[in-house]
């Protein structure tokens, strides 16, 4: 079974940083994208960050220039390293991974449990 698991979220004060972490497990044959969304208490999910398999990244207009998204393929885990937050960023942190189990020859979209990141002083 496969699982996606995050971590490094928390309480941060504005213009601080945060590291987050989401790594695969399971019987995994192949990753292509792999995502950060987030979701806002009263709002709908939105995408943060993402990046395929060879490295070519995408971000939403709200947080290039503060956020860095990085993978490990040899882990099958991806990063995202937030600087200078600010209020607005606060919510649960959702990574998402487009990968193929040993089980099957499609591609299936898998989610992790998600983790709070709150930005406040």
């Amino acid at each position: 079974q496969v699982q996606l698991v995050e971590s490094g979220g928390g309480l941060v004060q504005p213009g601080g940083s945060l590291r987050l972490s989401c790594a695969a497990s399971g019987y995994i044959f192949n990753i292509n994208d792999m995502g950060w969304y987030r979701q806002a208490p009263g709002k709908e999910r939105e995408l943060v960050a993402t990046i395929t398999s060879g490295g070519r990244t995408n971000y939403a207009d709200s947080v290039k220039g503060r956020f860095t998204i990085s993978r490990d393929n040899a882990k099958n885990t991806v990063y995202l390293q937030m600087n200078s937050l600010k209020p607005e960023d606060t919510g649960v942190y959702y990574c998402n991974a487009d990968l193929r189990d040993g089980y099957n020859t499609h591609y299936i979209t898998y989610w992790g449990q998600g983790t709070q990141v709150t930005v406040s002083s």
